[in-house]
């Protein structure tokens, strides 16, 4: 019976999918034909799941990508960029003491983690190329996208929330459909076609045209419902629930603004995302991540998100507005 690697990604994200698509392309390299059997599946964080159960590690192998790390003898491979990658310093430091030297050939637990990296795309890449050997050339394009998404490397607001591009309509796809069976439909097509085929295909855009008249709908909303404190703008979309999102039109909206708090109804809980605007022209004076680490969120020191129950309104609300008066 053939081996099973179970790949367990950052669901609805592009840097989550990309990363994906980079350790396939690794481990094809590294196994040959003695590659196992893959199967994906996509996490998101919520009010109850704060890093993946071990129990839902059920791979023959385990590798967990872009997410928060589980501290289990079933994970043989990590690869994570998040500051808040690990519950504490002391998890950190017995995970990386437990896993296997970089030039080590033989079986056993890796980890790869770099909170200076602005994806966790680029930082497979390089640990494939300067680590393993591995020619990943053949995916620039995915990482140079990966990397400018994750990392909001755009020229301005405006760019960031254009949506011409066809990758970026595809990062929007993502975004809403990035759930396991998703990924796992669309990884081989992808491999195989290379991103700009892929992104430019009838599957994307069939997709894509419902979110884009959505997205329109969201910014509408944004442009209500925003408020500005001082160097904050404060979004409450609490009133109805937001299937789409549509990131960095805050700055859009107030180019000047440093930060942005917008809580979000979604489907299972609330969302509250603060982000630090990198075209205001200020300087950044707050680490985020350790904002959102306060009620049990994570990201990095320019972006992160929190969750909280749909029963849990008046507590989202709360949080919601001392972060933007902290911020303001």
């Amino acid at each position: 019976m053939p081996r099973k690697l179970l790949v367990a990604t950052h669901g609805h994200c592009f840097d989550g999918m990309a990363s994906a698509a980079l350790f396939v392309h690794l481990l094809r390299a590294l196994r040959g034909k003695s590659a196992p059997e893959l199967r994906y599946k996509s996490f998101g964080y919520g009010p109850g799941l704060r890093m993946i159960p071990e129990a839902w590690l059920d791979g023959d192998e385990n590798a967990i990508l872009d997410f928060r790390y589980t501290p289990s003898d079933r994970v043989n491979w990590y690869f994570d960029h998040h500051v808040t990658a690990f519950g504490s310093d002391a998890e950190r430091d017995a995970a990386i003491a437990g896993a296997l030297p970089a030039d080590d050939p033989a079986d056993g637990r890796r980890v790869f983690f770099d909170p200076t990296y602005s994806s966790c795309t680029k930082l497979i890449a390089d640990v494939a190329r300067t680590t393993f050997g591995v020619d990943v050339s053949s995916l620039d394009e995915l990482t140079r996208w990966a990397d400018v998404i994750d990392a909001a490397r755009f020229d301005s607001a405006e760019a960031a929330v254009d949506r011409t591009e066809p990758v970026l309509q595809l990062a929007g796809v993502i975004e809403h459909h990035g759930d396991t069976a998703f990924l796992a439909n669309i990884m081989p097509t992808l491999l195989e076609q290379g991103l700009h085929d892929f992104a430019r295909g009838a599957r994307v855009r069939k997709l894509w045209r419902p979110i884009a008249a959505a997205n329109d709908a969201f910014r509408v909303r944004v442009a209500e419902k925003a408020v500005r404190m001082g160097r904050a703008v404060l979004v409450d979309l609490c009133d109805a629930q937001a299937d789409v999102g549509v990131k960095f039109v805050t700055y859009a909206l107030y180019p000047e603004a440093v930060y942005s708090v917008m809580l979000v109804r979604g489907r299972q809980h609330y969302k509250l995302s603060i982000g630090y605007n990198p075209w205001c022209g200020s300087q950044r004076d707050r680490d985020i991540s350790s904002i959102c680490q306060r009620y049990g969120g994570g990201g990095h020191p320019t972006v992160g998100a929190a969750t909280f129950p749909l029963s849990a309104l008046d507590r989202a609300q709360e949080a919601a507005n001392a972060v933007a008066r902290e911020l303001a």
